[in-house]
């Protein structure tokens, strides 16, 4: 009986259910961010969301729930009615917190369904102005020369840039210091100060001492060269094929969004992404634009989710 009750409630409430994707949206969306206002992930929520709710023709509300490693943003999502409406701004944590958190009480790839990248942050190695390397190549002869002599900093510990830095200690054969920063800002200040000898942080966080000619870039860590950094060679063409790890932010819905919902989410972001004055706005933020399709979307993250897996396992990484 209880199941026919259940069937029969399903049957009756599936009429409504398609008026409301076939209207969708006719009420405001909120955008959960998993990261602190002011923030890239914040920004890029901010910038991409005014222009979602012009094409869209609904408000798009920005709400900043930090804490627990993004697990605050990331439950009060799944907490929501799965109907089109609330969706969350999340990052690596995605693919990183599985394996360095227990009894998280939810499995991501499953509990949440990938709608969109907004964009990506590429990172930098730099070091600081009176490093003897001034290439890439010459830091590496350099740190064979010098095991575990060199410092170089991140934004945070467990972060993209601390993972980007396994993988290129372990491509380049070398072994540096790392040392963990709360964020970008902070390392930025440091390597300015000497007080490292190299940094691993996104294109924006090293902009200021970079060009007071506090510090020096050596490679960016995405697959191609950054705009903003022409001259600027990346690892990939530095004799890492295929290198290719940045910060990077984008939307996930909670499981049992409808599938059409997420289908008109990610064209608009397609189209939000792809506007001139957005791409204008985030290029301050050192930002590339993506805004790509849910299944280009899950097939990165999978690519990425078994790579972040293997670094954390073989290098020992913690959240501490």
């Amino acid at each position: 009986m209880t199941t026919r009750r259940a069937a029969l409630g399903a049957l009756l409430a599936a009429p409504a259910l398609a008026q409301g994707v076939e209207d969708w949206p006719n009420r405001p969306i909120r955008l959960i961010v998993a990261f602190a206002a002011g923030g890239a992930a914040d920004t890029a929520a901010r910038t991409v969301g005014q222009k979602l709710a012009e094409i869209l023709g609904q408000s798009v509300a920005i709400e900043n729930r930090t804490g627990g490693n993004a697990v605050i943003a990331a439950n009060a999502t799944l907490q929501s009615p799965k109907d089109g409406y609330t969706f969350l701004v999340d990052a690596a944590n995605q693919l990183t917190n599985p394996p360095l958190m227990k009894d998280l009480g939810f499995d991501y790839r499953t509990a949440f369904i990938p709608v969109s990248q907004f964009c990506f942050f590429p990172q930098v190695v730099a070091v600081k102005r009176d490093f003897p390397a001034r290439t890439i190549g010459e830091f590496i002869a350099l740190a064979k020369d010098r095991p575990g002599a060199i410092s170089y900093g991140t934004p945070p510990a467990a972060g993209m840039a601390h993972m980007a830095g396994e993988v290129f200690q372990r491509r380049a054969g070398i072994r540096l210091i790392h040392t963990p920063y709360r964020g970008g800002a902070d390392a930025a200040r440091d390597i300015a100060a000497g007080v490292l000898d190299a940094v691993l942080i996104t294109t924006s966080s090293i902009r200021p001492p970079a060009q007071a000619g506090q510090a020096r870039i050596l490679a960016v860590t995405s697959l191609a060269r950054v705009p903003t950094l022409p001259d600027v060679p990346s690892l990939a063409e530095s004799g890492f094929p295929g290198f290719d790890m940045n910060d990077w932010n984008g939307v996930f819905a909670a499981a049992g969004t409808p599938a059409p919902v997420i289908a008109r989410l990610a064209a608009a972001i397609a189209q939000a992404t792809a506007d001139l004055g957005v791409r204008q706005r985030m290029d301050a933020a050192g930002a590339i634009m993506v805004g790509n399709s849910p299944a280009e979307f899950r097939a990165w993250l999978d690519g990425q989710r078994a790579l972040l897996e293997q670094v954390i396992r073989e290098a020992g990484i913690t959240l501490g």
